[in-house]
């Protein structure tokens, strides 16, 4: 059963960073969809496809970067310039193939983050 478990949030300033972390555990596909969301509207960040391949919303692009370790066990999400708008609780989020970006099927606890002006 696949399990998600989200890490790193916390609470900065406007301006500041963080780096988010989603431990994956229970499938060997390396294929799954994979994706960040956050608030209680589950709205998507960050997610890559099942080639890799990002996509952002757009008020977070050029701020935010998604990534995997080599082995796709863990997704991470660095989140740089940091705003207010951008607090919320980060969930990861993950979707087998065939699947698309912000394709979501299995989701984590989720992570606090909260940017203070």
């Amino acid at each position: 059963q696949v399990e998600l478990v989200e890490s790193g949030g916390g609470s900065v300033q406007a301006g500041g960073s963080l780096r988010l972390s989603c431990a994956a555990s229970g499938y060997t596909r390396s294929d799954y969809c994979m994706a960040w969301f956050r608030g209680q509207t589950r709205e998507g960040v960050a997610a890559v496809d099942s080639d890799g391949r990002p996509a952002y919303r757009d008020s977070v692009k050029g701020r935010f970067t998604i990534s995997q370790d080599n082995a796709k066990s863990t997704l991470y999400l660095q989140m740089n310039d940091l705003r207010p708008e951008d607090s919320g609780t980060y969930y990861c989020a993950a979707a087998p193939p065939p699947c698309g970006v912000f394709d979501a099927r299995k989701w984590g606890r989720g992570t606090q983050v909260t940017v203070s002006s």
